[in-house]
């Protein structure tokens, strides 16, 4: 864990085992008061470090898995998340990914994006970041 205070608002860096690491210079995500930032997550499989499997579908509920993770380790859930920008390899897997992501965001939905890229890192088919209110007290990881 990183502390850096930037005036009177402490930054906290979050890292779980329980989501894949990192593959680049950055964390999983950042705390800036009660704000959480979350770094993009594909389906990774945390302990192999590779994609769960070539379908939309699985990508996207291991990615979600992974994001779970991470805002547990921060003392956060999806009920607190606000914003998720969702990438697609394919804009005509829209209808798939949503489909997953509704089971994982069930009540007061967050704000979201979603766009067609390129490419993604890894050749990931759908990748998702988010943006979330922490609970006071966050744990120490």
């Amino acid at each position: 864990m990183a502390l850096r205070a930037v005036s009177s608002v402490v930054k906290k860096i979050i890292n779980t085992p329980l989501a894949p690491k990192p593959i680049g210079p950055y964390n999983q995500a950042v705390a800036v008061g009660e704000t959480l930032y979350l770094s993009g997550q594909i389906g990774l499989d945390p302990q192999t470090m590779e994609l769960i499997s070539g379908d939309v579908r699985d990508q996207t509920l291991q990615a979600l898995n992974n994001m779970k993770q991470v805002l547990e380790a921060a003392n956060s859930s999806f009920d607190n998340v606000v914003k998720v920008t969702v990438f697609l390899a394919d804009i005509n897997d829209y209808p798939v990914v949503n489909e997953v992501y509704s089971q994982f965001f069930t009540q007061n939905y967050p704000s979201r994006s979603a766009v067609e890229v390129s490419a993604l890192p890894k050749a990931a088919k759908v990748e998702m970041e988010a943006i979330a209110i922490i609970q006071p007290g966050l744990k120490d990881i």
